[in-house]
């Protein structure tokens, strides 16, 4: 779904340098470059339009990243394939075409095409031949021949969309990174996208670099839905609202042998919370060793009752509804 309304995050990645490689028949020009750059005002984001030739693609995207040293490549579809061969930056995979030559085959894409977005040349149209096609398998032969331990453990993100018609690449992604995260969408990253899957992890990254520490929020799984498993009125509002400003993890019990109900809460939170749940669902029985801030949670049982940090105690008559745990936060102002 299209969101038609502006949101802004001034505070992430300030005074940064974004490379942006767009997909096969885009442009530098691309809707989504406008909208990184209304989403990240005081980022700047670098968007070249690319050859047609793959080897002079990543001539001009290797020049790039010489020239301007960007703290956050992010790539889409044929421009993950690139991302991912430019070793040694922070980079953000969507939809990664890793299969590039065999994608052209199976789509249709030999022959005469036009360009999706303007490209600064002015060139509207192109050709792709076999020729072409097999240039596309021989630079994707090259992918992840460069792949560190530290690159493979925490700078490369691939995100990858679980109702993807065009490519199906996060097996192979996960074989050789860790990081591999699927989000609710198709294969063009549109602005929904964009603001609830890229701009979280842009964020984490934005962070480590920063060596920013922000204070930890708990949620308890049962503060989150109702008896039928439904989501809570207003949580996901208050989810989003909470993680632009605070770590939020999901909290579990972490029964001995119930393994079903472990994976009905890592797939609850999967679904319903998508990639901010991705790594921040802890599972235990003594939340009072939680180290964190706050916590939400209308039970005090599994040492909820003990926990350090300040205790919301959710249903309560201060905090019956998550409109007013948004009231609370909003007055904290992120303390």
């Amino acid at each position: 779904m299209e969101i038609n309304y502006k949101i802004q995050f001034p505070e992430m990645m300030k005074g940064k340098k974004i490379l942006y490689v767009h997909g096969f028949a885009s442009s530098g020009q691309s809707g989504t470059v406008v909208k990184i750059r209304e989403m990240l005002p005081d980022a700047t984001v670098v968007a070249p339009d690319l050859p047609l030739h793959p080897a002079e693609a990543m001539e001009l995207l290797k020049d790039t990243c010489a020239e301007e040293n960007p703290d956050l490549v992010i790539g889409t579809s044929m421009g993950g394939m690139y991302a991912e061969m430019l070793y040694g930056y922070d980079r953000i995979l969507v939809n990664p075409a890793f299969q590039m030559g065999d994608t052209m085959l199976k789509h249709g894409m030999v022959g005469k095409n036009t360009f999706l977005n303007p490209r600064r040349d002015g060139v509207q149209d192109f050709i792709v031949t076999k020729a072409l096609v097999e240039e596309y398998k021989e630079i994707t032969a090259q992918c992840f021949s460069g792949v560190t331990d530290d690159e493979r453990d925490r700078r490369v993100y691939g995100l990858f969309g679980d109702a993807d018609p065009v490519v199906h690449t996060m097996e192979l992604f996960a074989s050789h990174y860790r990081n591999a995260v699927s989000f609710h969408g198709e294969h063009r990253m549109n602005d929904g996208v964009l603001l609830h899957s890229v701009i979280p992890v842009i964020q984490w990254i934005d962070d480590r670099q920063q060596g920013r520490t922000r204070p930890i929020v708990y949620i308890s799984i049962d503060a989150m839905r109702d008896g039928y498993g439904k989501p809570l009125s207003s949580l996901m509002k208050a989810y989003r609202f909470l993680i632009e400003n605070y770590t939020v993890y999901i909290v579990a019990q972490s029964p001995t042998n119930d393994p079903e109900y472990l994976a009905d809460v890592a797939a609850w939170a999967k679904e319903v919370v998508n990639v901010p749940a991705w790594g921040h669902v802890v599972f235990t029985n003594r939340k009072d060793l939680l180290y964190g801030d706050y916590l939400i949670d209308p039970s005090a049982d599994f040492g909820a009752a003990d926990f350090v940090g300040t205790r919301i105690v959710f249903g309560d008559d201060t905090f019956k509804t998550w409109e007013e745990i948004i009231e609370f936060f909003g007055r904290l102002g992120g303390q």
